[in-house]
């Protein structure tokens, strides 16, 4: 009998957690496992917003799949961009553009999350994104060449746009990404004698009334003070009306000379959702606490693209996207995977937050580990420690430990590498959201299979 075919979707957390599970929990020749992603590496999203400002190398933050697996996983370089569940074919686009067919007796779905926009004049074409490792790497270009740029300007409006910054989004990423990149920047004018340091001005707003609310009032709070001594005006209640090449519209009518906006605004699942006909909660897969999708043989979720239950929360709750329950999700997933093969019968997953870390800079931080509220450098502590011990390869934790003791001992890095000068890097260019087939397509593709044309 030919061995069952599990094909897993997507290189992020859940993945990859699920592939490294399988390897280890499976037995020599018990099913063939495939791995589809568009990137060589894994990329350990957290920690963005410290390769933005310098702190860390862009490979500190990348952990290459074919160094780290076991060799039992076949990878096959693309993206997933439909799947037939009747005819159990997953349709992906390879990075040669070449569209293949990929068979499958149990398909994991793990694709991740995209940007999520609105529809905001302007924004796709002059906004900048921190998803990627690119973006992370354009966007650290594009600030200090920002300093570079005012200084050579002989125009004072033209020299006070390019050192005004713009970061929408109060959450995780949008937050560090402010606190890490003013922190670089303010170091760097330093080094500007021509330029006012009184000209500098970091922007953070959010349509939210609080800024990161999970973390509670009082730390929440604390963060807010910290950031606004720092020098970064907050604003709350307030979002982009309109994104222009050298000025920024606020919702609350003001209109900002603005060279750098960086949007952080939250996630949405992948389009990949879209072209299936099953239910969705908030654009994810609902899927059962097993992390199966109803209605669908062999067809699992978990991570951003899928709902899943918060059994520890209840009242219909479900896992928000974070690495910490994609990690998990993916680790009990691959013991689901592995009890159906065996006719066990699944676990649903659960699990409760263990808390929440947040990097501000330097030797500023706030995090509730455990419910314990901290700040200050105990909380820098908690917070690096935590990522640290969750990169999952020796090599990974040498680059990013070494990283931050370099930059402790030797300051920032303001050096651009200039290659991304002549490329415009906005939102449009990094995530090929537009890629994605219909459900009718991926039938009509799917198709061809049958009949032999």
């Amino acid at each position: 009998m030919a061995r069952p075919r599990i094909l897993v979707v997507g290189g992020g957390f859940a993945g990859v957690e699920c592939v490294r599970r399988l390897e280890r929990g499976l037995k020599p020749g018990e099913a063939d496992i495939a791995l589809v992603a568009p990137l060589s590496y894994q990329l350990y999203l957290p920690l963005l917003p410290q390769v933005a400002a310098g702190v860390l190398t862009p490979q500190s933050v990348a952990v290459s799949l074919r160094r780290s697996r076991r060799h039992r996983t076949r990878i096959v370089p693309g993206g997933a961009i439909g799947v037939d569940p009747k005819a159990k074919v997953c349709v992906i686009r390879k990075i040669t553009d070449e569209v293949v067919y990929e068979p499958y007796d149990y398909i994991v779905l793990s694709p991740g999350s995209v940007t999520r926009t609105f529809d905001i004049p302007g924004l796709p074409d002059h906004a900048r994104g921190m998803k990627t490792l690119a973006e992370a790497a354009y966007v650290r270009d594009h600030v200090i060449a920002q300093l570079d740029l005012a200084d050579a300007s002989h125009d004072e409006h033209e020299r006070a746009s390019r050192l005004q910054f713009v970061v929408v989004g109060g959450g995780y990423a949008g937050t560090e990404t402010a606190a890490c990149l003013q922190r670089l920047t303010a170091n760097a004018l330093k080094h500007y004698p021509r330029l006012d340091p009184r000209l500098l001005k970091w922007h953070l707003i959010d349509i939210a009334p609080k800024l990161m609310p999970e973390l509670g009032d009082k730390l929440g709070k604390s963060a807010l003070e910290l950031l606004r001594a720092r020098g970064i005006e907050v604003s709350l209640g307030v979002s982009i009306a309109e994104a222009g090449p050298d000025q920024v519209t606020f919702t609350d009518g003001r209109v900002l000379p603005c060279r750098t906006l960086i949007w952080t605004a939250g996630v949405t699942a992948s389009p990949l959702v879209a072209t299936f006909d099953a239910e969705t909660v908030r654009g994810r897969l609902a899927v059962t606490p097993e992390m199966s999708l109803p209605g669908f043989d062999g067809v699992f979720a978990l991570g951003d693209a899928a709902a899943v239950p918060d059994l520890s929360k209840g009242g219909g709750a479900v896992c928000p996207p974070t690495a910490q329950h994609a990690t998990r999700q993916g680790r009990r997933l691959a013991h689901n995977l592995i009890a159906t093969l065996r006719n066990q019968p699944l676990k649903p997953y659960v699990h409760k937050d263990l808390g929440l870390v947040v990097d501000l800079g330097g030797k500023d931080a706030v995090s509730k580990p455990l419910g314990v509220e901290m700040h200050g450098v105990a909380a820098q502590v908690v917070a690096r420690g935590y990522h640290w011990s969750a990169l999952r390869t020796n090599v990974a934790k040498t680059r990013v430990m070494t990283n931050w003791m370099l930059n402790a001992v030797a300051g920032d890095d303001f050096v651009r590498t200039g290659f991304q000068a002549r490329k415009p890097g906005t939102l449009r260019d990094f995530e090929h959201t537009d890629v994605y087939l219909t459900p009718a397509q991926v039938r009509e593709h799917t198709a061809s299979l049958h009949t032999g044309t």
